[in-house]
């Protein structure tokens, strides 16, 4: 594979979820140019940041480290809360404008995190649509998901085919695709969760994209099965306690504890807000009742 590299495993483990996999691989790697190292500490340091050492990463990268990491520490101060979402806008539209950080993959890459992430679809387009790594397309993809845009999200999961089909980010890829336009691509889906969780490690991320196909498919003990996997590699995963919230009230169970879990470690998620829209809508009744 043309792509393959001395950094595979530990882009490879990151992609699916494995986030201390990545960590530890990376912590094996020797000889590598100051591009490749810059590179590993990028993901290592994006690793930290999903298992949410944010702190970690803004104590550690200096204000000499490299543009790159620069802008993954701030991706860090973002995503934990160090700094507010102004404050992470305007520094991410001064890059933007400057010529040297919009031509870094990288650079582009959090910006893109940033704008989706604030529900910004327009610039988080423009910001990785000129496609210089694969998962600078799989974010459109997931922006375009967002847009409820499936023929758009189809036509970037084209292109990254074109550049390289066995790519794991390009086979996740097409799995939100295929889940997003339903029918017999729900399926195909679930063979790709599957096949990758058997080829490279099963993570949380994993169990939940073929716990989200068994739900779409109405097999709901299936899902619920993969879910309680996904909760012991990962008991904080939000999606996985959201989607628990979902199948239990489909199979007609409990599911107060995992909604309480769910407004602790993501009080922010779409199902942790509706539960308290619902539940405020609640006592406003109860209160005019009264």
């Amino acid at each position: 594979m043309a792509d393959r590299d001395i950094l595979f495993s530990v882009k490879n483990n990151f992609y699916i979820g494995a986030y201390n996999n990545a960590i530890n691989e990376a912590s094996d790697l020797e000889g590598l140019s100051d591009a490749e190292q810059t590179e590993k500490d990028v993901f290592v340091y994006r690793s930290y940041i999903a298992i949410g050492s944010h702190d970690l990463v803004i104590s550690e990268v200096t204000d000499s480290a490299p543009m790159a990491l620069q802008a993954v520490k701030l991706l860090a101060q973002y995503m934990g809360g160090r700094i507010g979402k102004e404050a992470a806008l305007q520094a991410v539209g001064g890059w933007m404008n400057d010529p040297i950080c919009n031509s870094n993959p990288h650079v582009l890459l959090v910006a893109g995190l940033v704008y989706a992430q604030e529900g910004n679809h327009v610039e988080a387009l423009k910001a990785c649509h000129a496609g210089q790594s694969l998962e600078m397309l799989a974010l459109c993809v997931q922006v375009y998901l967002k847009m409820d845009r499936a023929d758009k999200a189809e036509q970037q999961v084209k292109a990254m085919s074109a550049v390289d089909d066995d790519a794991t980010v390009t086979q996740l890829a097409t799995a939100w695709v295929g889940v997003a336009l339903g029918g017999a691509k729900v399926q195909e889906a679930s063979y790709i969760y599957q096949e990758l969780g058997d080829k490279f490690s099963w993570t949380a991320p994993l169990h939940n994209g073929l716990a989200v196909c068994h739900m779409k498919m109405g097999e709901w003990e299936d899902a619920e099965r993969d879910l309680l996997e996904a909760l012991g590699k990962d008991a904080k995963d939000a999606d996985t306690l959201a989607n628990l919230v979902t199948v239990g009230l489909h199979l007609g169970k409990s599911t107060g504890r995992y909604a309480s879990q769910l407004k602790v470690v993501a009080p922010q998620h779409p199902v942790a807000l509706r539960a308290a829209a619902g539940e405020e809508l609640f006592d406003r009744a109860a209160a005019a009742m009264a």
